[in-house]
């Protein structure tokens, strides 16, 4: 084999397994949160790298199930929580 074919994939395999460990440690907080909008009311849990993204990305996701559309949207996403229960990360 050419020197610089053995360099390649010696590379490319180093990459993958950054990516495949960097991608499975990165969840450090996990959180459940229920928001309640418009008469509905919806839970989701969501991991992250810091509390902050935890909680923002948990309450999108419920807000995404129980509205449509910019405004509805924003004003879901930025009203409180009716709950939030930090989890245990796996």
């Amino acid at each position: 084999m050419n020197k610089t074919v053995i360099i390649g994939v010696v590379f490319v395999v180093a990459l993958v397994a950054f990516l495949i460990y960097s991608s499975m440690h990165i969840a450090h907080y996990r959180v459940e949160v229920c928001v309640a909008f418009r008469g509905q009311t919806e839970c989701r849990i969501a991991s992250a790298d810091t509390r902050e993204h935890a909680l923002r990305s948990a309450q999108s996701n419920a807000c995404g199930l129980m509205v449509s559309g910019v405004t509805d949207t924003m004003q879901c996403e930025h009203a409180e929580p009716t709950s939030v229960k930090w989890l245990d990360t796996k």
